[in-house]
Parts: structure tokens; C-alpha cells; sequence
């Protein structure tokens, strides 16, 4: 999963809205692609077209953060998912 909520919303909220991350690759503009130089084991895509808002005990491990360009991607990955212009 990544985490799409905003930083200060993870000490204060008890659920928090992620992106799946898939190892099913489309090359999608609603898709983000991760690997092992953004500390997966494998390629795969964050599907910000199936965000989803779960309880944040159920967040166990932390793999990394992604660098500026990734969020950079994320965002714009969201705005095409939501039909937002930018």
C-alpha cells in the first residue's frame, strides 16, 4: 500500500486513505510505478484508481518513502484518477 493521507493526519486520524500496489503492470496514467529502487522486491504500480480508506491499525510494516519525483507522480496519478485539472 501507500499512504496517500497527509502527514499530519497519522497521529490524529484512526483511518487512513492508501493505493494498492499491484505487481500487475498496465502503464496506466492512474498507475505509479515502484520497484526495487523504491524498496519493493519486485516492479509493480500504485493504483490510485482504487484508493481506499482502512483503519490505520491495520498498517503493520514500513518499507520506504518515496522520493519527490514519486510523489509528484502520485499526485498527478490522482488528479487523472478524479477528473481534477491541475
Amino acid at each position: 500500500m501507500v499512504l496517500i493521507s497527509r502527514d499530519s493526519a497519522y497521529s490524529v486520524r484512526e483511518f487512513i486513505t492508501v493505493a494498492p500496489v499491484t505487481a500487475r503492470v498496465r502503464r496506466l496514467p492512474i498507475e505509479v510505478l515502484l520497484g526495487p529502487h523504491d524498496g519493493l522486491p519486485q516492479n509493480s504500480a500504485a493504483n490510485l484508481d482504487s484508493m481506499l480508506t482502512i483503519p490505520k491499525s491495520s498498517i503493520h510494516d514500513y518499507i520506504a518513502s518515496l522520493s519527490d519525483d514519486k510523489v509528484r507522480a502520485v499526485d498527478a496519478a490522482i488528479h487523472f484518477a478524479l477528473g481534477l485539472k491541475t
